[in-house]
């Protein structure tokens, strides 16, 4: 028998997180200047950024699910085109993020490479020009050129250090969302008591 979609495995049930999000109709959910078909939209702004800030809460492993709650219920069930919908434009963002990251770096190991470079030269000049040198300028020259073999290097430190993981976690975030079990429910509507009339 084939797996049933847009389920979660018995074994992470229990840590199940679920995303809340209520709107009054379907098109609220999508951006209205796309033209795209409502399955290849774009989600709306204000969706997208509830659904990441709800996910970033959320432990990384954690398995996610989206339920929807819907004030104005269609003639038609919505739940398949809002599914896929979701799937769609975060896998869409999840192959945007790996873009990124590869780009950010082949930009690391080019910045990498010219920083060893325009270092190697600064030190090639101190020991060839200044190495020998105990006078004030020679100092001078010394230190302002290891200074700046070294602000050379800054740009790919910072990359390797600190620009990459925000991006690859963005993408993991964007990867899971995209993966996750979508439910569409109408939305309550409260419950009214009839006054008894005293």
């Amino acid at each position: 028998m084939d797996p049933v979609p847009n389920s979660v495995p018995a074994a992470n049930a229990k840590n199940l997180r679920t995303i809340e999000l209520e709107v009054r109709e379907t098109k609220q959910l999508f951006n209205s200047m796309d033209p795209s078909p409502f399955r290849e939209r774009d989600l709306d702004t204000d969706a997208e950024a509830f659904i990441e800030s709800w996910a970033q809460e959320f432990p990384a492993d954690a398995p996610l699910t989206l339920r929807v709650h819907l004030d104005e219920w269609p003639p038609e069930d919505p739940t398949s085109l809002i599914r896929d919908a979701v799937h769609n434009y975060f896998a869409y963002r999840a192959r945007q993020d790996d873009l990124e990251f590869r780009r950010l770096m082949q930009q690391g190991r080019t910045s990498l490479m010219i920083g060893l470079v325009f270092l190697a030269c600064c030190l090639l000049v101190i020991k060839t020009l200044a190495g020998s040198e105990t006078d004030t300028w020679a100092g001078v020259l010394r230190e302002s050129l290891t200074i700046a073999g070294w602000v050379a290097m800054w740009r790919p430190m910072q990359i390797y250090l600190y620009d990459w993981w925000p991006v690859r976690r963005r993408g993991r975030i964007h990867k899971t969302l995209s993966l996750m079990p979508v439910e569409v429910v109408p939305k309550r509507k409260p419950l009214v008591i009839p006054s008894t009339g005293r």
